[in-house]
Order: C-alpha cells, then sequence, then structure tokens
C-alpha cells in the first residue's frame, strides 16, 4: 500500500509529542479530582490552574474568561445560548449570523428560532468574504447577538474580526467568533479584535480529542450548560479532564510559538497546491487566494463527483475530503460553496486538502501528479463530461 500522505488536518490533527508528554503524567501520576480538598486533588487543582493561565496569556484574556469544554462544538452551543437567553432578558431576540457557518452554530440557531428568536443570516461574497459595514447594516435595536467565524471551515477564507468586533462594541452588541479552525494558526487577541466570545478545539491544532474552551468576557454572564456540580466556577458540571486540558495548553503553546514559521511552510505548499491543481482544465479555486488559513485548498473540479474523487486518492493513499467531516455522511453538496453562489453540479466536484507544517514538498508533488490523474479518469467514465464537452451542456467553470 502507498504511503498515507494526510491533507486533512482541517478535520482533525495528529497530536504532537508536546501534546502527548504534557498529557501522559495526568494518567499516570497526577490522577487526582481538581475538586477534591486532599492534597492530591489540590495538586491537580494547581495543575489544572496552570494550564488555564496558560490559555488565556495565548489568547490575551484573563483566566477567569476561560471555560473548559468537550470541544468546538460545545463551546458554540454554550456561547450562542448564553447570548441569546441573556438578550432575551431585555427584550433582544434577533440574531446575525452568516450563511456559511459551521453547522454547530447553525443547528444551535434554528433550534433558537423554533423558540422565538430571529435570525439574520448574512449573504456571503463568491470570494467567501463579508464585510463589517454588512454586519453594521443587520444590527438592529432587539440584536442581541452576532456570530461571526474567524475561519470557515472548507474554504479557508479568514473574516474581518476586529472591524466587525469594532463594530458590535460601538452598538453595544455581544460579539462571538467560532476560531476552531484560526486558533493555533493565524493571530488570535480578543482585546486587540473585540471578540466578547470565543470558541476553540485543541484537535485542530495538535492537541486530542474531546477537549476544547470557550472564552466569555468577565462583564457577559456564561449560561450553565452542563448541571450537576460546581466546576469551571458552576457553568459546566463534570470532573474536568485534566491531562486533555494540560495537553490542550501545550499544544496551543507550541503552535504559538512555532506560528510564523509554520504559516511560511504551509503557505508555500498551499501555493504550490493551487497554481498546480489550477492547471487541471475547468477547475476552480473556492475562497480568496489571499484571505485564508495558510493551509487550506479548496477547489472544485467541474464534471467529477467529489465522493469518487476522494475514494480513488484515498486508494492511492492521499486522505483529503470534500469538506466539513461533520457533514462527510451527507450526499449534499456543501452548504458552504452553495452560499459563495456555486451551483449544484460544481458545488458536488469539491476538494477540500488542508496542510499541516508536517507535509513535506515530495508529498505536494505526489498530489499534484495524482490528482490529475484521477480527475481525468473520473471524466472520462462520465456521461455528464462527455455532453460537456459535446457542447450539449454548456461549461459552469
Amino acid at each position: 500500500m502507498a504511503k498515507t500522505i494526510y491533507v486533512d488536518n482541517a478535520a482533525t490533527t495528529a497530536m504532537s509529542d508536546t501534546a502527548i508528554n504534557a498529557m501522559t503524567p495526568y494518567l499516570k501520576e497526577v490522577y487526582g479530582n481538581p475538586s477534591s480538598l486532599h492534597t492530591v486533588g489540590q495538586v491537580a487543582k494547581e495543575h489544572l490552574d496552570e494550564a488555564r493561565a496558560k490559555i488565556a496569556k495565548l489568547l490575551n484574556c484573563e483566566p477567569r474568561e476561560i471555560y473548559f469544554t468537550s470541544g468546538g462544538s460545545e463551546s458554540d452551543n454554550q456561547a450562542i445560548r448564553s447570548a441569546a437567553v441573556n438578550g432575551a432578558k431585555k427584550g433582544k431576540k434577533h440574531i446575525i449570523t452568516t450563511a456559511f457557518e459551521h453547522h454547530a452554530v447553525l443547528h444551535t440557531l434554528k433550534k433558537l428560532e423554533k423558540e422565538g428568536f430571529e435570525v439574520t443570516y448574512l449573504n456571503v461574497h463568491p470570494d467567501g468574504l463579508i464585510t463589517a459595514k454588512e454586519v453594521e447594516k443587520a444590527i438592529r435595536s432587539d440584536t442581541a447577538l452576532v456570530t461571526v467565524m474567524f475561519a470557515n471551515n472548507e474554504v479557508g477564507t479568514i473574516l474581518p474580526i476586529a472591524e466587525i468586533g469594532a463594530v458590535c462594541r460601538e452598538k453595544g452588541v455581544i460579539f462571538h467568533t467560532d476560531a476552531v479552525q484560526a486558533v493555533g494558526h493565524v493571530p488570535v487577541d480578543v482585546k486587540a479584535q473585540n471578540i466578547d466570545m470565543l470558541s476553540l478545539s485543541a484537535h485542530k491544532f495538535h492537541g486530542p480529542k474531546g477537549v476544547g474552551a470557550v472564552y466569555c468576557r468577565k462583564q457577559i454572564p456564561l449560561l450553565t450548560f452542563v448541571e450537576g456540580g460546581a466546576q469551571e466556577r458552576g457553568r459546566r458540571a463534570g470532573t474536568e479532564n485534566l491531562g486533555g486540558i494540560a495537553a490542550m495548553a501545550a499544544a496551543l503553546e507550541e503552535a504559538c510559538a512555532n506560528m510564523t514559521k509554520n504559516s511560511e511552510k504551509e503557505k508555500r505548499l498551499r501555493d504550490r497546491l493551487i497554481d498546480g491543481l489550477l492547471k487541471v482544465p475547468h477547475s476552480k479555486l473556492n475562497g480568496d487566494r489571499k484571505q485564508r488559513l495558510p493551509n487550506n485548498v479548496n477547489i472544485c473540479f467541474e464534471g467529477i463527483e467529489g465522493e469518487s474523487l476522494l475514494l480513488l486518492l484515498d486508494a492511492k493513499g492521499i486522505c483529503a475530503s470534500s469538506g466539513s467531516a461533520c457533514t462527510s455522511g451527507s450526499l449534499d453538496p456543501s452548504h458552504v460553496l452553495l452560499a459563495l453562489g456555486l451551483p449544484h453540479e460544481v458545488a458536488h466536484g469539491s476538494l477540500r486538502l488542508s496542510l499541516s507544517e508536517y507535509n513535506t514538498e515530495d508529498e505536494i508533488d505526489t498530489i499534484l501528479k495524482e490528482v490529475p490523474r484521477v480527475v481525468e479518469y473520473l471524466r472520462g467514465i462520465s456521461p455528464v463530461w462527455e455532453s460537456l464537452e459535446k457542447g450539449e451542456k454548456p461549461h459552469l467553470i
């Protein structure tokens, strides 16, 4: 079998040695419950406090503004529901978001709509961006929350977070950002970027799965999301996953320390991939070329099905995706690509390659050799492609 080339880091990353080494002591030695009053428990609590302080420093906030969760989806749910409940108490039941948010945000908002909230879904430009001016225009006197992702998980576009946050701060509206794809990859500073609430997940920056955090500015009441105990200052019951939390803090510290170096490498590999794959006839880059994550490549190839492309690439040892891993079981085209205005036929043929600092130039060479071959093969057996080539249907790319 071919050597595995892993380019699906937006779905999850391999744990780094730093994270594994940071976690190991909590599986063997520092095993106490941080809520226990005896010495073993209090030692565990000291380590929990250290990890919280480390993450707070990296985000430029106070330790008491960090609450640990099971990951990005829970953090999104807790932040959005908290802002909604707080707003409703003041008669504010309007929320603003974008049409291409992660489903952890969209599904939470759909549920809130059933509970009487009104949600404005801002249209995304074809380049995968929105402007702060568009957000400002949508804000009303009864707006309780603006929730806009920091960077899109499928097409990698980085939104103007600081500008949107400044508008929200001026209007007195809570601003939440799903920063799951951004933290550890691009600079995040909650104060400088005017962020009130933020979600992150460890396994997107070489930490473990099943652990994340929500940042909530101290003036904002955070809703208790899991009942049963006084952990996380009464905001989330359940004994803290201390090993996972320590590993997350270590992984984030390492990611931030190496961000410039890693980004430069990833951008070089990313741009090689984009330039090479766009040589395939009737292909299209999704998302803005420059205002995007350093590790994201998302391209549509007309006349093929993304699922077939992924399976054939997997047989060649290339692990990629056609979009979010959270919707991989769906046969529908990506809601993100549809939000960018792509027709269904084109959106079905998407390929997302998300890199990490572990990828190599040789791996990029292999991808640039194999992807065009697979695309050519699939087009060769496709009646849709045949009709396009015969001029029976117009090319859409």
